[in-house]
């Protein structure tokens, strides 16, 4: 069991922003798996050496942040990438009249390779570390209109193979969780626009070189540990990326 606490004296407010640091060291450190409930409130002040009122402080904001769950009666429990819960979260295309829908995933291609230099600097590791590479293709009501290509540090997947992802019984998030404790709790997103390379045509449909709207995404664990680049590149004829607080206000 971690040891974390809080030794140094913090000023005013700022207490409870190490109180929320040495919580998040703990996840990070596996101490509480996804879907587990935390020690008490009285037994983590008491760990900690605060009082109840800065505890609560620290976890009312991981609740907010979705990293923590509170159930009336049960406790505060490690939030899980939960397919209903979470998952319009992070996956942000609709049509354009405002339908979601849950996507059917294919695993176009997959491969071990060495990082680039852009995605070692998206992930923090070293130009040339190794790292995964796969290519999916999301369909929605019946059509593909998303390609992504995401690249994983391999070091945090440990014998991620073609057949297990391809053959996950999940969402890819809930595999990172489940299958490899990483838990994705945030995200940068920036968009632009890219032509549609000869696979991206063959596979959604459209002319070599057709606009098609990029999403450059990096995923994040605790403490803002990159663990995941994607590239993600959309026919934007039927469908829109809605945005983080579109995403966010529609989840209220």
């Amino acid at each position: 069991m971690s040891t974390l606490a809080i030794n140094a004296p913090a000023l005013g407010g700022t207490r409870y922003k190490e109180v929320k640091s040495a919580i998040l060291a703990a996840l990070a450190a596996g101490e509480w798996k996804g879907g587990e409930c935390i020690p008490s409130e009285k037994r983590l002040a008491e760990r900690f050496g605060v009082s109840i009122g800065t505890l609560r402080k620290a976890i009312d904001e991981l609740c907010a942040e979705n990293i923590l769950i509170r159930h009336q009666g049960l406790g505060t429990f490690v939030a899980m990438h939960q397919r209903d819960r979470h998952f319009f979260r992070f996956f942000r295309i609709v049509r354009r009249d405002g339908d979601k829908a849950y996507p059917v995933v294919t695993l176009i291609g997959f491969r071990k390779a060495r990082a680039s230099r852009e995605a070692a600097a998206a992930l923090g590791i070293d130009t040339g570390a190794r790292v995964l590479q796969f290519v999916n293709g999301l369909a929605l009501h019946g059509k593909t209109v998303l390609i992504e290509h995401i690249t994983v540090p391999e070091a945090l997947f440990p014998g991620l193979t073609e057949s297990k992802l391809r053959n996950r019984p999940n969402t890819l998030y809930n595999f990172y969780q489940d299958g490899f404790g990483i838990n994705v709790v945030e995200t940068d997103e920036h968009v632009s626009v890219a032509l549609a390379n000869e696979l991206e045509s063959e596979q959604l449909g459209v002319a070599l070189g057709a606009p098609l709207l990029e999403i450059r995404r990096i995923a994040y664990s605790y403490h803002r540990s990159a663990v995941e680049l994607r590239i993600s590149r959309l026919n934007t004829e039927e469908y829109e990326y809605i945005g983080t607080r579109a995403a966010r206000d529609d989840q209220k």
